[in-house]
C-alpha cells in the first residue's frame, strides 16, 4: 500500500517512473543521473563507459560495470551535494531488489587535482525501487543484514606527491582566511606496518612581519579488530607567539590524540569490514575488503 516517503534511508533521485527494466536504458539513466549530479562539476563524462544487465521479469541488477577512467571531478562543498529526493511526497509503488555484482574502475579517474587509480567490486547490494506520486523515480537504501551480507573490495592508489601538493593548496587558502601567508609546506609520511601510518608535516607561515615554522605530528593505526587509533597526536613551534597562536589548535588535536573508533562495529548490519590495508611509498595505495 502506498506510503510517506521515510526519510530514515538515503535516497537517490534516478528519473521518472517506471524504472529501467533492461541493461541498456539502465545504463542510459544511470549516465543521465550522474550527468545532472555531476555536469557543472566535471569533464570527461563523455569518457565514462557503462554496461549494465538486468534480470528479465525482476527487479533486480544481474550486473552494473562502471569505467570512469578519464573523468576529471573538481572539488565540491556541501553546497554542491546532489539535491535529495525532496520532491517524493507519497510512495505509489516499491520493489524490494538486489544488485549482484556492481563493479567500478577508473585507471585513472581524477578526483580534486588527485589522480586516483581505482578498482572496486561489491555484490549482494539490496535496494529499493520507489515510485512517487509525481511520477518520479528513486533508488531507496535497503538495510542489509547479516543473513544477506554485501561482500566486496575496494583498492585505490594515488601518487604521494599530488596527495601533498593537494593538501599543500587546501592549506594555503585555509591560512589565508585567517590572514596567514603559507610559504612552504613538507608533509613526511611514514609506513608503520600494513596498518600503520605516521605524517609530519612542517609549514611556514606569515603575516604581516611575522614568520615562523610550525609542526604538525600524527600516527594512526588499525589493529587486527579494526579499530583505529591516532596517537602522536601535536602542533608546536619554536616561535613564542605562533606556539601562542596554536594553543587552539592544540587543544582540538589533544581531544583526538589516542582517540579509538570502532570501525566494524561503525558499519550498518550486513556490512563486515575484514581487511585495511595502507602501503606508502611513492604511491599511497589504500585496500580494504568487506564480507
Amino acid at each position: 500500500m502506498p506510503d510517506d516517503l521515510s526519510p530514515a534511508h538515503d535516497v537517490l533521485p534516478f528519473g521518472r517512473a517506471p524504472r529501467p527494466d533492461t541493461g541498456p536504458a539502465l545504463a542510459d539513466r544511470l549516465r543521465e543521473v550522474m550527468t545532472k549530479n555531476l555536469g557543472d562539476h566535471a569533464t570527461g563524462l563523455d569518457r565514462v563507459r557503462i554496461d549494465a544487465a538486468t534480470v528479465q521479469g525482476s527487479p533486480d541488477v544481474q550486473s552494473l560495470d562502471v569505467d570512469v577512467t578519464g573523468l576529471v571531478v573538481r572539488a565540491m562543498g556541501a553546497a554542491d551535494a546532489p539535491d535529495p529526493a525532496e520532491n517524493v511526497e507519497h510512495v505509489t509503488a516499491r520493489e524490494r531488489a538486489v544488485a549482484r555484482t556492481i563493479r567500478a574502475q577508473g585507471h585513472p579517474v581524477t578526483l580534486a587535482g588527485v589522480a586516483v587509480d581505482l578498482d572496486a567490486e561489491i555484490r549482494d547490494l539490496r535496494f529499493t525501487w520507489v515510485e512517487g506520486a509525481d511520477g518520479s523515480l528513486s533508488i531507496e537504501e535497503s538495510g542489509q543484514s547479516t543473513e544477506h551480507p554485501v561482500s566486496g573490495h575496494l583498492r585505490a592508489a594515488a601518487s604521494r606527491e599530488a596527495l601533498v601538493s593537494t593538501v599543500r593548496e587546501l592549506a594555503t587558502k585555509a591560512l589565508a582566511d585567517q590572514g596567514f601567508t603559507l610559504t612552504s609546506l613538507d608533509v613526511d609520511l611514514t609506513s608503520r606496518g600494513p596498518r600503520a601510518a605516521s605524517i609530519v608535516a612542517s609549514a611556514k607561515i606569515r603575516k604581516g612581519f611575522l614568520s615562523a615554522s610550525a609542526q604538525i605530528t600524527a600516527t594512526a593505526s588499525i589493529d587486527q579488530a579494526m579499530v583505529l587509533t591516532l596517537s602522536d597526536v601535536g602542533a608546536s613551534s619554536r616561535n613564542p607567539v605562533v606556539a601562542a597562536l596554536l594553543l587552539a589548535v592544540r587543544g582540538k588535536l589533544e581531544e583526538v590524540d589516542g582517540k579509538r573508533i570502532d570501525l566494524a562495529s561503525s558499519l550498518p548490519p550486513g556490512v563486515t569490514l575484514s581487511d585495511v590495508r595502507l602501503d606508502v611509498g611513492e604511491q599511497l595505495v589504500l585496500s580494504v575488503r568487506v564480507g
